[in-house]
């Protein structure tokens, strides 16, 4: 595998546009492209991950996204990575194969999750087995044992990792176990994995931990925000960014208290993009007209954070 540009900073987690009938909607990814880049200073994506219904996606459905992404974001964004996870080992294969033949910039892979019997051994067999369908792009380990239940510490998992898997790179982290990703950090002494947390709620916690950047959903939208609290704790002004990260946990702590989820981020994003992003996918429900109006005024005293 050739040496790349370390993966770091903010990376949105996208979500997939769909039309009002539920299909994919292509169109808006190259505006979206644009928009990230020059409204929100973010140049790293995570494409069909959780934010982005990945699971709720045709295989068909997933290519077609990553190929539209990797086409309109290959001379812009620093990185492409492709979620390539599914329950099915085979599918999960033919994914990362996808992803490396269109020149994604990494993989990453979730772990499958219906049988929760699984343990190290069997989930790095599978993990290794997807990843040595992409054998020249970085493989980074999904780990979101909220929504997964496998309850196996990433801590444990990087033990003999890299051994198994020389493509693997690091760890998106969607945990709030800071005890977990704390013993990860200290594993990575000689820094040769990345370290991105994914609770967007807790990013200052995480970096003081030493996490080389975040993965997230809000990024999509408070992704300017986000990167004047990086700002500040790189210029070690932790008074400001813990400033920063409070005024972004007051927007967070409201939406939660409102019921925020899939459906509920597709309807701030449209607002604050102006970009359609449309319903869910069913089993998921649009969000309310309510929560929509509650929301607007609060997200404008997130974006209008005096803190400078």
């Amino acid at each position: 595998m050739a040496p790349q540009k370390k993966l770091q900073g903010l990376v949105a987690a996208t979500i997939t546009p769909m039309t009002q009938n539920g299909e994919i909607n292509l169109s808006v990814i190259g505006q979206y492209v644009d928009y990230l880049i020059n409204e929100q200073g973010v140049k790293n994506v995570f494409v069909n991950g959780t934010t982005g219904e990945g699971l709720s996606l045709s295989v068909q459905e997933r290519k077609q996204l990553a190929e539209e992404w990797v086409a309109k974001g290959k001379d812009k964004l620093d990185h492409i990575i492709i979620h390539v996870g599914a329950l099915s080992l085979p599918e999960s294969k033919g994914l990362a194969k996808h992803a490396a033949k269109i020149r994604a910039d990494g993989i990453a892979i979730i772990a499958p999750s219906f049988f929760k019997q699984v343990n190290k051994d069997g989930l790095v067999a599978f993990l290794r087995d997807v990843a040595s369908e992409a054998p020249d792009i970085p493989f980074y380990y999904y780990h979101i044992p909220p929504l997964t239940g496998i309850q196996i510490c990433a801590e444990e998992l990087l033990d003999g990792m890299k051994e198994q898997i020389p493509t693997f790179q690091g760890v998106k982290f969607s945990d709030k176990d800071l005890l977990d990703f704390g013993r990860c950090f200290k594993k990575n002494n000689q820094g040769q994995l990345v370290l991105l947390y994914g609770v967007d709620e807790q990013l200052l916690s995480a970096l003081i931990m030493g996490a080389d950047g975040a993965v997230g959903s809000t990024y999509n939208y408070l992704g300017r925000a986000s990167n004047l609290l990086l700002e500040a704790f790189s210029n070690g002004d932790n008074a400001l960014a813990q400033k920063y990260q409070f005024s972004i946990q007051e927007f967070l702590g409201f939406v939660i208290a409102q019921g925020f989820g899939v459906a509920q981020t597709k309807a701030v994003m449209t607002l604050v993009s102006g970009i359609p992003m449309g319903p869910p996918r069913l089993p998921l429900l649009s969000a309310s007209e309510e929560f929509i109006a509650k929301v607007k005024a609060k997200l404008e005293s997130v974006r209008n954070c005096p803190y400078s």
